[in-house]
């Protein structure tokens, strides 16, 4: 990752968190975009010492603040190279009580945003000759989930988008993957109840849920000039083995 420019949308997450620790540490640029800039800003002292880690405050459902944020981070960066969409939100309801609010929120946290923030991305990944677009999914939108259709949903689109865009960029050397983790022990994962928890603890064949560090080197992986070269429109899951394919 040495020289690499990076951005890092939702890097202030717990994943995201995992995310830019790793990437900062094997060298790259890395601007944590998020909402919530004081974490980030805490996160990005944290880092300082070890590497060059920058933060811009962004809305990921916002056409004009994600617009704002790749011109300020592209700026502090120089370029870019590598996107990760790690923003998102989960919600559990059942279908039959779920206002129409709660689905828009989710979709648009969660899928929306993956799309304004990949269109953003694609002129400054052309302007450096290449580079990659990871987005983190889920599992859930590969199996599904009861009480969660709304967010399976949005993270099946997030696979689909990932897939379809992969076929249009890949020729420009701008390859597009996704990552689909598994339960994955974060207070993201918290909201849920302990009947959803329950039930898939017990469904995994490892044993026990992820933790975001688990999650972290698959997107480095897919980021590496050597390691990721051949992956072109994939979805790679740590996932517990929850979803085998």
């Amino acid at each position: 990752m040495k020289n690499k420019r990076v951005i890092v949308i939702g890097g202030a997450g717990a994943i995201g968190e995992a995310i830019v620790e790793l990437l900062v540490v094997e060298g790259a640029a890395v601007v944590i975009a998020d909402h919530n800039v004081d974490t980030a800003a805490q996160l990005a002292q944290r880092l300082s010492t070890g590497g060059t880690v920058y933060v811009a405050q962004i809305d990921i459902t916002s056409e004009e603040s994600v617009a704002a944020a790749f011109a300020e981070s592209t700026r502090l960066l120089g370029g870019l190279d590598i996107l990760v969409n790690c923003a998102g939100v989960i919600d559990e309801v059942p279908l039959s009580d779920m206002p129409f609010a709660r689905w828009q929120r989710v979709i648009d946290l969660n899928l929306t945003g993956v799309f304004l923030a990949c269109r953003e991305a694609i002129p400054y990944l052309r302007q450096a000759g290449g580079g990659r677009i990871i987005n983190i999914a889920s599992q859930v939108g590969q199996r599904g989930r009861e009480r969660l259709t709304h967010y399976a949903a949005s993270k099946a689109g997030v696979i689909g988008l990932t897939k379809a865009l992969a076929r249009e960029l890949a020729g420009e050397r701008i390859l597009v993957n996704s990552v689909a983790p598994g339960p994955i022990s974060t207070p993201f994962e918290a909201t849920l109840s302990e009947e959803t928890l329950r039930e898939t603890a017990k469904a995994l064949p490892l044993g026990r849920s992820g933790v975001p560090a688990e999650v972290a080197p698959t997107v480095l992986l897919l980021a590496g000039d050597v390691s990721g070269a051949l992956y072109v429109g994939q979805t790679l899951g740590p996932n517990s083995g929850d979803v085998m394919l």
